[in-house]
């Protein structure tokens, strides 16, 4: 070959060589172009969930705030009827809720229901909240029940009286009977009467679940015809807690007022 033809041919390599380098350089630019608006879209679907995430966490703090800040003032109000200054926390919920079976037929009365925090572990638990029976003796915590359980039944009023309060409104025996009542602020008289009261309507065998802050349990676990077990302390809760579960064994005979 002369070597014209092959200064032309040169050439022609030459310029083939600066063409396929600008392609390169502008297909590396699109790829760059591309992975930087891949990388902005996908910061800004993360910033996305990060600002709902922490929206939501902001909420259920906010919520939980509110009811212990109601938990405080009611407490600061009358500390006699109010069994805690805060909420049982979820793993003290979550032990009270654990001993109701959600299979077993018939309404579930909590006793001194606050703002529901046993009330939402029991129907985690697979409770249906249409058989729930909530009795609370303050009308805020009342009003506070209604909205967030319109399914349940919220009753107002004094649960050591439950006998009366309860007439005729079960229709049933109750499955259980779940109690957050501050029990060592009565005397012992007024906490056997309100245990044998609530046996009086529920089913025989059925649960009365009771925690405490004490190291001794609330009602005494040597009664006639009443078996009793306790968890384990539930160190997750602050203060600690246990929870105490009395079932009547022998359907007999009915304790009256004159027993106690």
């Amino acid at each position: 070959m002369s070597l014209p033809a092959l200064q032309l041919l040169e050439k022609k390599f030459e310029k083939q060589k600066r063409i396929f380098e600008l392609k390169k350089d502008a297909l590396e630019r699109r790829l760059e172009l591309h992975l930087e608006n891949q990388r902005k879209k996908l910061e800004q679907r993360l910033e996305s969930r990060k600002e709902k995430a922490q929206s939501r966490t902001r909420r259920l703090q906010q919520a939980k705030g509110i009811d212990e800040v109601r938990f405080i003032r009611t407490w600061l109000e009358n500390p006699l009827t109010t069994g805690a200054v805060t909420p049982s926390g979820r793993a003290l919920a979550r032990t009270m809720a654990s001993y109701i079976d959600p299979m077993f037929p018939g309404p579930i009365v909590e006793l001194g229901a606050g703002t529901g925090a046993v009330t939402e572990a029991l129907i985690a638990q697979g409770v249906d909240a249409a058989r729930l029976v909530l009795v609370e003796y303050d009308r805020t915590f009342c009003q506070l029940l209604r909205a967030r359980y319109p399914d349940a039944m919220v009753v107002e009023g004094d649960a050591y009286s439950l006998k009366r309060l309860l007439g005729g409104l079960l229709g049933t025996p109750a499955a259980a009977v779940v109690s957050g009542l501050p029990l060592f602020t009565k005397p012992l008289r007024m906490r056997l009467r309100l245990l044998f009261e609530a046996f009086a309507v529920m089913t025989p065998g059925a649960p009365f679940v009771q925690f405490t802050y004490n190291a001794v349990a609330p009602i005494p676990t040597r009664l006639d015809r009443v078996s009793t077990e306790a968890s384990e302390r539930v160190w997750m809760n602050i203060p600690p807690a246990r929870v105490w579960v009395y079932r009547r064994t022998d359907d007999r005979r009915q304790m009256t007022d004159g027993d106690f």
